[in-house]
C-alpha cells in the first residue's frame, strides 16, 4: 500500500484542491453553497491529481526520462516498486473513477441547467482526464513541449475555481477570475519548481519544460514573476469586485507573507536537492493563502 501511497504524491494534493476550496469560499460570501457539491468537487479534483501523478510516473518511464540519472524525488515505475502494467492498469482505474465523481457532480450541481451547459462542463471535464493523462503519456506528450504550465494555469487556476463558483452559484463574474489566476500562478509555480529541478536530467532526455526553453536562470526570474503575479491578482480582487478594503481585508498580508519568504528564499545556485523541498513548501503556502483569502471574504461578506 505505501508505494501507492509515494506514487500518488500526497504533498501534490493540497494543492490540487486549491481552486476547488477557492470557487466554493467565493460562493459561500455568496450566500449559495452546497456542501454535497464541494465534496464532490474536491473529490473529483483529488482523483484527477492522482490520475496526473500516475500518469506522469508511467509516462516519464516510458519516455526514458525517469532514469539512472535521476537522483531526487525518485519514482514507483523509475524504482521498480510498481512495475508499468500495474501503473497502466491503475491510470485506466483513476480515470474511470475520476470519470464517475465528475458525473455525480455534474448531476448533482446541473440537473436543472441547460443541455448547453452540461455538454460544456462535460466536455471540460472529458477535457481534464485527457490533459491529465496526456502531459507525459503518448507519443506527442504536450509536457515535454512546454505546455503543461499553460495547462495547469487553466486547470488548476481559471476552470477549477471558476466552474466550481459556477456549480454553486448558476453565476460567474470578471472579478472571479482574479483570484483564480492567483491560485492558477501559484499551481504553475509549483510545476516550474519541478522542472527546475530537474532541468540537466530534462536537457539530456529533450523534455522541453519552460527552464528548459528559457535557461535555469531565467527560469528562477519567471518563478518570481509567477509569485508576485499571484500576490497582485489577490490583491487587487476586492478594488475590481468594488468590495471595501477594510481593516479585515488587509489581513490578507498574513497568507501573502509566506509566499514572499520563498520569492526571497529562491535563487538560480540552487542544486536540485535544494530546490526539491520548495514544492511542497509553495504548495502548503498557497493552500494557506487561499484559506486565509476564503476567510476574509466570507468575514466581508457578514
Amino acid at each position: 500500500m505505501n508505494r501507492w501511497v509515494d506514487a500518488a504524491r500526497p504533498r501534490t494534493l493540497p494543492l490540487a484542491v486549491g481552486s476547488i476550496l477557492l470557487g466554493n469560499f467565493l460562493a459561500y460570501a455568496q450566500e449559495k453553497f452546497d456542501l454535497r457539491i464541494a465534496l464532490l468537487a474536491t473529490v473529483t479534483t483529488l482523483l484527477l491529481q492522482i490520475l496526473s501523478n500516475f500518469a506522469n510516473d508511467l509516462g516519464d518511464f516510458s519516455n526514458g526520462v525517469d532514469n539512472a540519472d535521476r537522483k531526487v524525488a525518485l519514482r514507483a515505475v523509475q524504482t521498480g516498486k510498481i512495475s508499468q502494467e500495474e501503473m497502466k492498469a491503475a491510470v485506466i482505474l483513476t480515470a474511470a473513477f475520476a470519470f464517475l465523481s465528475g458525473l455525480a457532480l455534474l448531476y448533482l450541481g446541473l440537473k436543472d441547467a441547460p443541455l448547453e451547459v452540461w455538454g460544456t462542463f462535460l466536455g471540460l471535464g472529458v477535457a481534464s482526464i485527457a490533459a491529465a493523462i496526456a502531459y507525459t503519456v503518448g507519443k506527442r506528450p504536450y509536457g515535454y513541449m512546454g505546455l503543461g504550465d499553460l495547462s495547469v494555469f487553466l486547470f488548476f487556476g481559471l476552470i477549477g475555481t471558476a466552474g466550481t463558483y459556477y456549480l454553486q452559484t448558476f453565476s460567474l463574474n470578471l472579478a472571479l477570475f482574479l483570484p483564480a489566476s492567483g491560485c492558477g500562478f501559484l499551481s504553475v509555480a509549483v510545476l516550474n519548481l519541478n522542472n527546475l529541478r530537474d532541468i540537466e536530467n530534462d536537457i539530456k532526455t529533450g523534455k522541453n519544460s519552460i527552464p528548459v526553453r528559457i535557461g535555469k536562470t531565467f527560469g528562477f526570474y519567471y518563478q518570481k514573476f509567477l509569485y508576485l503575479a499571484a500576490i497582485t491578482c489577490f490583491y487587487a480582487y476586492p478594488f475590481v469586485a468594488g468590495i471595501k478594503v477594510n481593516g479585515v481585508q488587509q489581513l490578507l498580508i498574513v497568507g501573502i507573507y509566506p509566499i514572499i519568504q520563498l520569492f526571497r528564499e529562491l535563487h538560480s545556485g540552487m542544486s536540485a536537492a535544494q530546490i526539491d523541498p520548495y514544492l511542497k513548501k509553495t504548495a502548503l503556502r498557497t493552500l494557506f493563502l487561499i484559506l486565509v483569502f476564503g476567510a476574509i471574504q466570507i468575514l466581508t461578506s457578514q
